[in-house]
């Protein structure tokens, strides 16, 4: 158990989840959200609210966060009211998805304080995050990725992935990029059996039992899809965001990714079409209309609610 409490910013679709497995575990919580029914619910499970990151950081010694983007990011841990302001704070862990540069930029700024950082985002969807079958790929120094790990293992498997700033950030955005090209190329693929005259279960089952599995047949489309939900609980927008680092990075290092590159233009041109907000499973349903093809059961409800905006991350 680590000693004393531990800070938690970010209480969204990933962070709500990972809050309350901290607090099954028996640790003490102290937790900020700009929502304040995101606080108010932790709190009444057991955590204690603070007014402000800098008030998280001047009260626990280790703080975790989980925020949407980079700028958010950049934001709660250097801000004028952000953690680097809060004297107690030793280690921080980021566990969202901020790219290389960012995550280079907070832990050269707190290391000027003392402060550890570890870089360690998680893959598993809002799922993996409820039952603690994450997969956490964190970065940092050996020592202290060891002495963090504990905790970290309540959200699911840990992966020291190295010991530089951002090679946490770098191996999810490499995640990353796979999912988002399961997604498509599973509805693709789909929907060319389908309006061939093929069942979507059969195909699914024969997919998943042969070499084309992947995390979409495997999981998204019988969870998703084959039901009707189309509702997997993360955005295309913070998808496409993370296509947008992977493209920074990949440019960065010098590495040609042409594949990559169709995919980005993907999502972009479904977030052009369906909004930021848009739930992730919503770009099966614009294959389905660019192919004129029905995967899912009719019976699913209207299309607006399909489409229905998720709740996004928030500091």
């Amino acid at each position: 158990m680590i000693p004393g409490p531990v800070g938690f910013v970010g209480l969204g679709q990933m962070g709500g989840p990972m809050s309350r497995r901290l607090l099954d575990a028996g640790h003490r919580l102290i937790v900020h959200d700009v929502r304040p029914e995101a606080v108010d619910a932790l709190v009444a499970a057991g955590a204690e609210a603070a007014a402000t990151p800098a008030e998280v950081a001047a009260r626990a010694a280790l703080v975790l966060v989980s925020l949407p983007t980079p700028e958010v990011v950049r934001a709660v841990v250097l801000g004028p009211d952000g953690l680097i302001q809060g004297g107690a704070l030793r280690t921080y862990v980021d566990l969202s998805t901020t790219g290389q540069a960012v995550a280079v930029e907070v832990a050269a700024a707190l290391g000027e304080r003392g402060i550890a950082t570890l870089d360690a985002p998680v893959s598993g969807g809002v799922r993996g995050a409820r039952e603690g079958t994450l997969a956490v790929m964190a970065a940092g120094p050996t020592g202290e990725v060891e002495r963090v790990r504990p905790l970290l293992e309540a959200f699911g498997r840990v992966f020291h992935v190295g010991e530089r700033p951002g090679l946490g950030q770098l191996m999810k955005l490499a995640n990353n990029f796979l999912s988002a090209t399961a997604i498509v190329a599973t509805a693709e693929a789909v929907a060319l059996g389908v309006k061939g005259g093929l069942d979507p279960a059969t195909m699914v089952a024969v997919i998943n039992a042969g070499t084309g599995r992947n995390t979409a047949s495997e999981d998204k489309f019988p969870r998703q899809v084959l039901t009707g939900r189309y509702a997997a609980g993360f955005t295309a927008g913070l998808l496409t965001k993370d296509l947008d680092l992977c493209a920074v990075a990949a440019e960065a290092l010098g590495v040609p990714m042409p594949v990559a590159g169709e995919v980005h233009a993907q999502w972009r041109r479904a977030v052009a079409e369906l909004g930021a907000d848009a739930d992730i499973m919503a770009m099966v349903r614009k294959v389905e209309r660019t192919a004129n093809v029905a995967i899912g059961p009719a019976e699913a409800g209207p299309e607006s609610d399909l489409l229905r905006p998720v709740e996004k991350h928030s500091a």
